[in-house]
């Protein structure tokens, strides 16, 4: 079991592919972490091939009660920030929305319930982009409607929307110096 006495980072992975070795590798330099899966993240996680290979200490959380159980913890203090890396379109809707019916949708709500800061990486960012995909690089086109939810979550209280890998390394770093 890892240490509850010391605030830790919450780490909360979606179903997308964009950055996400990028996202993981980050999660690997990281003390005092833990990660919450959805259930698309597990699917997504097999698909691509990736091992999570995370530092000692660190717990999994998988999208498996309806409840979300492990949102508890926020209540007793057990995390300082919570990033959400890489977020899908749908998991930034459902955030905008209020909506939270997955673990990581509830993760990021019980983190604004309880005051504790967020960092999100949104997928879609931008008109035209490209991602990787399972069998290499595509290029995509976020909807209109994907690029507003964007911009309205990072009009939220205590939450940093970033959306490229060096802004997200950047939000990281500026909030390690804060703790």
């Amino acid at each position: 079991m890892a240490d509850r006495t010391t605030p830790r980072w919450a780490w909360a992975v979606t179903g997308s592919g964009h950055f996400l070795t990028e996202s993981l590798a980050i999660v690997r330099r990281l003390e005092d972490v833990d990660v919450f899966l959805s259930r698309a993240a597990a699917e997504v996680l097999r698909m691509y091939k990736i091992d999570l290979d995370l530092p000692k200490g660190s717990q999994v959380f998988r999208d498996n009660t309806a409840s979300a159980a492990p949102v508890a913890m926020f209540y007793h203090g057990v995390y300082h920030t919570v990033v959400v890396a890489p977020a899908t379109s749908n998991t930034v809707a459902k955030c905008v929305l209020g909506i939270s019916d997955t673990l990581v949708t509830n993760v990021f709500a019980q983190a604004g319930k309880c005051r504790v800061p967020s960092i999100v990486f949104a997928c879609d960012s931008a008109p035209e982009m490209e991602t990787e995909a399972p069998e290499g690089m595509v290029k995509v086109y976020p909807r209109r409607i994907d690029l507003e939810n964007t911009e309205r979550l990072a009009s939220f209280e205590r939450t940093d929307v970033v959306l490229t890998l060096e802004a997200l390394e950047a939000s990281i770093a500026a909030r390690r110096r804060g703790l």
